[in-house]
């Protein structure tokens, strides 16, 4: 059992408690993270907004899967993938899947230095752990070299936590060169990070499993509540959009797609909150739903997002609609620990194991 799961056990949280912290959390994005909010920083030179950053932290979003003992909420997985469903939902253009990965990595300061929204870690998956191929990082004792292509937050990071073969560690900023990257996706920014200098050792790879399980399942939920907004949208266009004096909604080609979405909607929730639930319960079948969730819900929002765009017709290919913004999510997520195919590779031979 990993550790979050651990600590999670030893604390109930009743429906009640869960449902006020999504109420919490929706409110709070529906002031603060408005599409015009979204689009002003997606324009900053950062990517990033300090003050939403901070409101979340106050809130307690930042340190949710952090233990109370550091600061944090002391919440577990299936937590953290519902307020993902609602990042998702509203396209946050904040480091929070970055904070809840390296939340799995870091102890003592560092961690309540992430829980109070005060330090930002960027995660690098180097060695085995780097499903994608692009991280070529070498460890001499207590130096780094090499570079670790597309790290998710890097640019805004203060320190930068690497997970090689047997051993994580920490990076300070000034140690490293951190080079932006142009982005499809600006409201996820992503840097090539150079390392040339000291590094920290923090841990072993023990904990890197339990941070490969916390991505997969947070970046689930993120995908699973986009494809269901951006679904939402789709469907509420058809109803309002009227063409030969019938809405569109009442085509059957247009019931038909929508149809389509929502099962496809369903079937990623459904995924993404059962793989949290096992990873929360410290299942032995754990493997296998986090990788289908990761399959599963790349898929679905990359689909909505498409589909969406049909439904909406011309409207949706212009700047000024949201729709593109959630497709351009749905794509870059879907390559950023892995495409669809490694997971389904990944899935088959965690059934091999069960078997």
């Amino acid at each position: 059992m990993n550790r979050i799961a651990a600590e999670r056990v030893t604390q109930d949280i009743t429906v009640e408690d869960r449902t006020a912290l999504l109420d919490s959390v929706a409110r709070l994005l529906a002031d603060r993270c408005t599409e015009s909010d979204v689009r002003r920083i997606m324009a900053s030179d950062s990517g990033h907004d300090p003050a939403l950053w901070r409101a979340l932290a106050d809130l307690g979003v930042v340190g949710l899967t952090v233990p109370e003992a550091h600061g944090g909420a002391g919440l577990g997985p299936v937590e953290l993938e519902l307020v993902m469903e609602a990042a998702g939902a509203a396209l946050l253009p904040a480091p929070l899947l970055s904070t809840a990965i390296a939340a799995t990595l870091v102890d003592g300061e560092r961690l309540a230095a992430l829980a109070s929204g005060d330090s930002i870690a960027a995660v690098a998956f180097a060695g085995r752990d780097d499903w994608t191929g692009r991280c070529d990082v070498r460890a001499d004792g207590e130096r780094l070299s090499g570079t670790a292509r597309f790290v998710p937050d890097a640019g805004i990071a203060d320190t930068i936590v690497v997970t090689l073969d047997d051993a994580v560690f920490a990076v300070a900023r000034q140690d490293a060169t951190i080079a932006p990257l142009p982005v499809f996706d600006t409201t996820r920014r992503l840097a090539d990070v150079t390392f040339h200098g000291p590094a920290t050792r923090i841990g072993n790879g023990s904990r890197i499993a339990a941070a490969r399980a916390v991505a997969m399942t947070a970046l689930a939920g993120e995908q699973a509540g986009g494809a269901r907004r951006v679904m939402d949208m789709a469907v509420d266009y058809a109803r309002e959009r009227h063409q030969f004096g019938r809405a569109i909604g009442s085509f059957q080609a247009v019931k038909h797609m929508a149809a389509d979405l929502l099962l496809e909607v369903e079937s990623a929730t459904s995924a993404a909150r059962d793989a949290a639930r096992q990873l929360a319960e410290g299942r032995s079948s754990r493997d296998a739903a986090i990788a289908l969730a990761a399959f599963a819900c790349g898929d679905a929002f990359v689909r909505c997002g498409k589909d969406a765009i049909q439904m909406h017709g011309g409207i949706a290919f212009t700047w000024s609609h949201p729709a593109h913004l959630y497709l351009r999510r749905a794509r870059s997520a879907a390559q950023l620990y892995g495409d669809g195919n490694h997971w389904r590779e990944r899935y088959i031979r965690a059934l091999e194991v069960q078997a």
